[in-house]
């Protein structure tokens, strides 16, 4: 219906071994890099003390109170602390556990609504783009809430499709319905309002009004229910100050007003996506074209438009509020892969020379800009040496050249007279852009050591060990991200609360408001340990405060009172 070919390209044999050895990579690097603040090391953090202390109810960060977003990924991840032990790959399993699921779903909802080409091309469009990639294996929320929207997409598509029994119809629409209830426990109201507008959009748009005969709307809505509303329920009851703030402040305020200091202009995410989906720039057109193009099933529902609904309408929904991040509109990449998936088996032999050539270009002008950035824009300072840049330098080059030999040899099998070897090509092309990114994502590692504050840990940790188990950890005007998870410490926070301003108000008995408070108190404490910037400890030093210092980074100062510091 939506290609020349409805046969497979690969056998199942080969796709098997194909999934396996992107299964490898995938999760192979989980390990390659420290967290680096602020998600990273805050979203595990909040995992490890939600397994240190038990609650699984009341979410917690540095020992406040802390509200801002649901508990499905922190559960998930203190339960990968439970059964794997504590560390950076077991803080990542979830994010890169749901960013295989969603490449998994995007291949099998294609093969499924459009043909086996069309799934497969899908899944490789969505592993090879680097938005995808990269934030697959950065622990935040997004990645998480992304997967559940995508099968919330995938399944409402799988329903649709004409002369299924309805038995089949009712089990995917209830996995619709399940879907949405985890997207709302992963980052809260947007993982029902978000696909609740663009059905409607939809329906609009395509006029198609028989789609909401077979949401099975009653049944499903129990189900969203039963699944979502517990936690709010419970997380409220305990704690009577969660309802204002969570769905008040952290849904409308965020994004009707710039109070969360994360603006940007209309046009932010034009470039996030235009870098995200780098490698298909040159065929993006042609396939939102396409798509406009294909013939609507003979139930008169129409999954390309229900793809282009749901890519605009996100895009437009963070394009207009008040807080933007790069990660936020992540939920369009599996649409948008499903869209181009579509296109790509139709992609002709002349149209790929092309497009290797355009971007054979492109690795050469990055090329000249890296070694631009490097040696020229970026000399350096006190916080982020030069040497960082030249390390990291190195596997920009690195990752340059496997592409350059990824074009190459996608070329030279363009070139070969057998039977779909531009389709073949074109898989070459995208596994070359996936491991490029790769490369570059894991060699940021040259920066996120120093960041993470790993190095200091071990001293540290010595420290600690000799210390009474009650000695207060002081945070002094500033928040640390990734010391508490490496250092299995929280910490007291001292006149800068940062974000934990609702968690100190609703508890504030256990933070020191001023700095003046604090040198007092210090002094007081038989013993206590305490991190600040370098400027802040300086100033201490200068008022004579006495201070050991345990360890220090070009970020931050370990200190400990001199009467249990060794001398």
């Amino acid at each position: 219906m939506y290609e020349t070919s409805n046969k497979p390209l690969l056998s199942r044999a080969a796709l098997i071994w194909l999934t396996l050895a992107f299964a490898l990579i995938w999760f192979g690097q989980l390990d390659l890099r420290h967290l680096v603040p602020t998600d990273e090391g805050r979203y595990a953090e909040m995992a490890r003390e939600m397994l240190s202390t038990g609650d699984w109810i009341t979410p917690r960060y540095n020992g406040y109170k802390y509200f801002e977003k649901p508990p499905l990924q922190t559960w998930l991840t203190a339960l990968s602390f439970a059964w794997f032990g504590i560390g950076d790959w077991q803080a990542r399993l979830y994010t890169a556990l749901t960013g295989f699921i969603g490449v998994l779903a995007v291949g099998y909802t294609g093969a499924r609504v459009f043909t086996p080409r069309a799934g497969l091309f899908a899944a490789v469009a969505l592993a090879a783009s680097p938005y995808w990639n990269l934030l697959g294996h950065f622990n935040t929320l997004d990645t998480g809430l992304s997967c559940a929207m995508a099968v919330t997409l995938c399944a409402l598509l799988l329903a649709q499709r004409p002369n299924l029994p309805k038995r089949q119809v009712r089990g995917w629409m209830w996995l619709c319905w399940a879907s949405m209830a985890l997207a709302v426990l992963s980052k809260g109201l947007i993982g029902i309002v978000l696909p609740g507008a663009v059905l409607i959009l939809y329906s609009l748009i395509a006029r198609d009004w028989g789609l909401w005969k077979r949401l099975y709307l009653v049944s499903g809505l129990l189900l969203f229910f039963l699944i979502a509303t517990p936690w709010f329920v419970l997380v409220d009851s305990r704690n009577p100050e969660f309802f204002d703030f969570f769905f008040i402040n952290e849904h409308f305020r965020r994004f009707l007003t710039p109070s969360h200091h994360r603006t940007g202009p209309l046009l932010y995410f034009v470039p996030v996506l235009l870098v995200g989906f780098l490698p298909w720039l040159s065929v993006c057109w042609q396939s939102v074209r396409h798509g406009i193009r294909l013939p609507r099933q003979a139930n008169r529902f129409s999954p390309a438009i229900m793809l282009l609904v749901w890519t605009a309408f996100i895009f437009f929904f963070f394009s207009i509020s008040e807080s933007k991040l790069i990660s936020y509109i992540l939920p369009v990449a599996p649409a948008i892969a499903l869209l181009l998936g579509v296109y790509l088996p139709m992609v002709t032999r002349v149209q790929l020379n092309r497009h290797l050539l355009g971007y054979a270009v492109l690795c050469a002008v990055l090329l000249a800009a890296t070694t631009v950035g490097i040696y020229v824009m970026h000399p350096g300072d006190e916080r982020t040496p030069h040497a960082l840049y030249a390390a990291y330098g190195a596997y920009l080059y690195s990752a340059l050249a496997v592409t350059l030999l990824g074009l190459a040899l996608a070329a030279w099998l363009n070139r070969r007279a057998t039977p779909h070897a531009t389709l073949r090509a074109l898989l070459v092309y995208a596994g070359t852009w996936f491991l490029m990114a790769t490369i570059a994502g894991n060699g940021h590692e040259v920066f996120g050591k120093a960041s993470s504050g790993i190095a200091m840990v071990p001293a540290v940790r010595a420290e600690m060990a000799k210390l009474p188990t009650d000695t207060p950890f002081y945070a002094v005007g500033v928040l640390d991200h990734t010391m508490p998870f490496y250092l299995r410490h929280t910490m007291i926070i001292v006149e800068n609360p940062d974000e934990l301003a609702f968690g100190v108000q609703q508890e504030p008995a256990k933070w020191v408001p001023t700095l003046a408070a604090w040198s007092t108190r210090w002094q007081q404490d038989r013993t206590a340990l305490a991190l600040m910037t370098p400027a802040t400890y300086d100033m201490f030093a200068a008022q004579h405060l006495p201070m050991q210092v345990i360890a220090r980074d070009e970020r931050r100062v370990i200190v400990a009172k001199p009467s249990v510091a060794k001398p």
